[in-house]
C-alpha cells in the first residue's frame, strides 16, 4: 500500500484511484462495506482501490481539548487498511486551509484536480466541506459536473445494532471487547511502541511491556486476556498474554497506560512496536492489601487468560 499525504503533489501512478472517503476510525464492518464498493467500482474501470482520510481527525482539530475518542492512531489505521487490500491511502493533513474549503472547492481541488480520483464512495451520512455543509447528494452533483463517479453506501446493521464508531467506543467503555469485535470485524487493538516503565512487574515475577494510550479512547480500566503481535525486531511474532489497562492503583495515581505480560516470553522489547488485541475483560482495577495478594491475583488472572485464549 502506498501512502499519499499531500493532495497538491501526487505522483502520476498514485492518481486515478477508486476511493472510499471518510475517517474510518476503527476500520469497522461499515467502513469495510464502503471500501468493498470502492474496490468493486475500481475493478470495473481498472483503477486501484483507495481510501481518502484525514489526520488529525477533523473532530480533534476543531476540539483539541475534548476527551480522547480515537479507536486507533494513523499508523494502526494504515496497518488495518493494508490488511484488507487498500492499495492507495490518501492520508491528508487536516489543517486550516483544508477546513476552509467549500464543498465545491473540496470536490474540485482535492478529489478532481489534486488526486484525480475516478470514483468515490461515501456513507449515507457523509458530510464534507466548510461547516460540513456538503452532503452526499451534493457530491454526486459535483461528480457529474467534474467527471468522477459517486456511490453512496447504506449504513450497516450488525448483531449489536447499527454499526458505528460511537457504538464501538461504548462497548469498550463497558468492558465488552467481544461486542466491539462483532462490530469491528476484528479484535480491537492498541498499537504502539514499548516504553520504559518502573520495572515493578519484573520485581514481582511479571515483567510487562508498557505502552502509552495517550490520544486514544480508553477502554474500561482493568485486566484483559489479550493477543499480542510483536510487529518488528528479533522477537517479531504472535503471542498470548494478560494486560492491565489503567492507572495502577496499588502504586498511587499514575498516567493511564497499558501493561502487558506476555506468556512464555523472554527478551527485550524496548523500542519495538506491539499490537495488543483486547479479547475478554477479566476484572476491574483493584488495590490489594499487599504485594503477596497482588501476586496471587496476577497468578489467577494468567490462568484464566490462558484458558480463554486457548479456546479461540
Amino acid at each position: 500500500m502506498r501512502i499519499i499525504r499531500d493532495y497538491t503533489f501526487v505522483n502520476p501512478e498514485d492518481r486515478g484511484a477508486s476511493a472510499a472517503i471518510g475517517n474510518f476510525d476503527g476500520v469497522h464492518l461499515g467502513h469495510r462495506a464502503v471500501i468493498d464498493i470502492a474496490r468493486d467500482a475500481g475493478e470495473a474501470i481498472g483503477a486501484p482501490c483507495g481510501v481518502l482520510t484525514f489526520d488529525p481527525h477533523p473532530r480533534a482539530y476543531f476540539a483539541p481539548q475534548a476527551d480522547p475518542f480515537r479507536l486507533m492512531g494513523p499508523a494502526a489505521k494504515a496497518t488495518e487498511l493494508a490488511k484488507i487490500g487498500v492499495e492507495r491511502l490518501y492520508q491528508l493533513n487536516f489543517n486550516a486551509a483544508l477546513a476552509a474549503l467549500t464543498p465545491e472547492e473540496f470536490a474540485t481541488r482535492v478529489i478532481h484536480e489534486g488526486l484525480g480520483l475516478k470514483h468515490v464512495v461515501v456513507g449515507a451520512d457523509f458530510c464534507f466541506g466548510q461547516g460540513r455543509a456538503g452532503k452526499s447528494a451534493d457530491l454526486q452533483k459535483f461528480g457529474d459536473e467534474l467527471g468522477f463517479g459517486v456511490s453512496v453506501a447504506e449504513l450497516i446493521e450488525g448483531t449489536q445494532g447499527q454499526v458505528s464508531s460511537t457504538r464501538i467506543r461504548q462497548a469498550l467503555a463497558d468492558g465488552k471487547p467481544r461486542d466491539a469485535a462483532s462490530m469491528l470485524g476484528h479484535w480491537h487493538r492498541i498499537e504502539g511502541m514499548v516504553i520504559g516503565g518502573e520495572q515493578r512487574g519484573r520485581e514481582l515475577g511479571y515483567p510487562t511491556a508498557n505502552m502509552s494510550i495517550d490520544g486514544l479512547h480508553p477502554p474500561r480500566f482493568g485486566v484483559y486476556a489479550v493477543l499480542v503481535e510483536v510487529q518488528d525486531g528479533p522477537h517479531a511474532g504472535k503471542y498470548h498474554g494478560v494486560a492491565s489497562m489503567g492507572v495502577r492503583p496499588m502504586f498511587g495515581e499514575n498516567r493511564p497506560n497499558l501493561e502487558t505480560f506476555i506468556f512464555d516470553f523472554t527478551g527485550d522489547l524496548y523500542g519495538s512496536t506491539l499490537s495488543i488485541a483486547l479479547v475478554e475483560y477479566l476484572r476491574g482495577e483493584e488495590k490489594f492489601d499487599g504485594l503477596d495478594a497482588l501476586i496471587t491475583q496476577m497468578d489467577a488472572d494468567s490462568v484464566k487468560s490462558r484458558a480463554i485464549l486457548a479456546a479461540l
